[in-house]
């Protein structure tokens, strides 16, 4: 079993940035891919970013490349999600989810724990 909680969202204005981070505990943090996915008001949850068990394999969807960065501190058992020129369509509550695998899968039915989320609002 592993336990997921996510903090750090919050209130930004567009074009703003915001570090939204996952402390995971239970089992061994390296042992799993982890990855961010997010679901806005009466929108259907949409898969974010990837990030394998050591950090050297990283996947975004189109909609955050080039704007969203993820990564992990494997000492720490966090997995963090650097979002820049954030837009009011990023508004959503963000999870994170944990792999039973090395590296992952693009898909959300690959994740078998999700914490609880955490809201970010984009101000426009």
């Amino acid at each position: 079993q592993v336990q997921l909680v996510e903090s750090g969202g919050g209130l930004v204005q567009a074009g703003g940035s915001l570090r939204v981070s996952c402390a995971a505990s239970g089992r061994t943090f390296s042992n799993y891919a982890m990855a961010w996915s997010r679901q806005a008001p009466g929108k259907e949850r949409e898969f974010v970013a990837r990030i394998s068990w050591s950090g050297g394999t990283t996947y975004y969807a189109d909609s955050v490349k080039g704007r969203f960065t993820i990564s992990r501190d494997n000492a720490k058992n966090t997995v963090y999600l650097q979002m820049n020129s954030l837009k009011a369509e990023d508004t959503a509550v963000y999870y994170c989810g944990a792999a039973r695998s090395l590296y992952g899968i693009n898909r959300l039915d690959g994740y078998v724990y999700w914490g609880q989320g955490t809201q970010v609002t984009v101000s426009s």
